[in-house]
């Protein structure tokens, strides 16, 4: 996703944590720098790599990231060579990182030709983290419609004894590496299991399937449930559920027709992902897809004189969501993607982070708050405890504890007899 420019910065970089002029280059290091923090990689490795770049420079951000994913993956096969698993797990962990966030900017390329080789990179890294870990975790795919999705199970062990588990929705074009992060690696020191997916639009099901987004993610998180509750070293009566990103929006549309889980967070809450689309429109161009004026819209947009790097932007941000014969038809479909019609349906216990100076849903978690009627809190994070911005990537021990908290809670109310108690009404925190 991109960063809307922001008012040039009136304080000093130590206050405003700043490593680019360029937002969006910015907003990259600081989830960079997330990652990190959480044992995806060192600090030091990452200031370094970050040092490196060119600011606003799409191909020097490729190169540089590149070149410290090349640095980890030779550490981490040195280290598997040696028997040495645990110091190769966490290298690979971070080597396969490093080439996820390498891609970061491959729309600003005159093409996209790094893509499936940086990709495959990551993804073999990937793998090799999973086979350092001997059994602990493991891969289980899940059967979707003609396909599979491919799924990892993180464990705390190899005992296979039943545990909670976490299941996570991924955001837009997150990478699977980047949840260890974003919820792995702390519900894991709580000794439940975490399941993670790339499903329609995500990553290698986009990039190695071509298979595009799903508004409707009850299609999808369902079939993953129905596998998960098979295994034995899954406990069926403590399902919990994560959204990341734009999985703000997938998770709460999902728990409108699933009601299997326990307690649900998002981080954060997105009630109108087209929200994001409309506001880089100018009005006129708005009001023609409000009023439908489906031929003047695509005229509209076929004479404006753009950008070639908008245009290939554009174009790469909509690629997950499918294949449309006009723009028109795209915004439109874009346009499925509220919480409107199904809000009121949604009967899981669930928390909603509501961060400062949230970039692109803005307002929208207090928006999903408020349409919700089933027990509900909101968090507020802010900028006091450096938990601002989108996803908080500064904060993630702070709120991965408020996440994991929230999920113990609902735990303890099930008891041992696996009946729930009556919860308490929320209130926004």
């Amino acid at each position: 996703m991109r960063v809307e420019a922001t008012a040039a910065a009136t304080t000093t970089p130590a206050l405003t944590g700043r490593f680019f002029t360029d937002d969006d280059f910015d907003f990259n290091a600081r989830m960079a720098l997330s990652k990190a923090s959480q044992g995806a990689g060192d600090l030091g490795a990452t200031v370094r790599t970050l040092g490196r770049i060119t600011d606003g420079d799409p191909a020097c951000w490729l190169r540089e990231w590149t070149a410290t994913g090349d640095r980890l993956r030779r550490q981490a096969a040195t280290s598997r060579q040696a028997g040495r698993h645990q110091s190769s797990g966490w290298l690979w962990l971070s080597a396969a990182d490093a080439y996820a966030r390498a891609l970061a900017f491959i729309d600003g390329l005159p093409d996209d030709g790094a893509l499936l080789p940086t990709f495959r990179q990551y993804r073999a890294c990937w793998e090799a983290f999973i086979d350092a870990s001997r059994g602990t975790h493991v891969r289980f795919d899940i059967a979707f419609e003609d396909t599979t999705l491919p799924g990892y199970l993180f464990r705390p062990d190899a005992g296979g004894a039943a545990r909670p588990t976490v299941v996570i929705t991924n955001g837009s074009d997150g990478s699977l590496s980047g949840l260890w992060a974003e919820g792995i690696e702390a519900a894991l020191r709580r000794e439940w299991n975490v399941f993670v997916f790339d499903g329609p639009g995500q990553q290698s099901v986009l990039f190695e399937q071509g298979i595009p987004f799903r508004h409707d993610w009850e299609s999808v998180l369902t079939p993953v449930l129905d596998a998960l509750v098979t295994r034995p070293d899954v406990d069926s009566d403590r399902l919990l559920a994560l959204g990341i990103s734009q999985g703000g929006y997938w998770l709460p549309r999902a728990l409108a027709f699933e009601h299997r889980f326990l307690a649900a967070v998002v981080d954060d809450g997105v009630w109108d992902v087209s929200r994001v689309w409309y506001a880089n429109l100018p009005e006129p161009l708005a009001g023609m897809l409000r009023s439908g004026e489906r031929d003047r819209f695509n005229h509209a947009m076929a004479t404006a004189s753009a950008d070639p790097v908008r245009t290939r932007g554009f174009r790469f941000r909509a690629r997950p969501y499918g294949t449309f014969a006009t723009p028109y038809d795209l915004f439109r479909a874009v346009g499925r993607y509220t919480l409107a019609e199904v809000a009121g349906q949604i009967d899981t216990p669930i928390l909603i982070c509501d961060p400062d100076d949230e970039a692109w849903f803005t307002g929208q978690p207090r928006e999903l708050y408020e349409a919700l009627r089933c027990e509900k809190e909101l968090v507020h994070f802010s900028r006091d405890d450096g938990a601002n911005h989108h996803c908080e990537p500064w904060a993630r021990n702070l709120v991965n504890a408020k996440i994991c908290d929230f999920f113990q809670k609902h735990l303890e109310l099930v008891g041992a007899s696996g009946a729930r108690s009556a919860p308490d009404p929320g209130q926004p925190r």
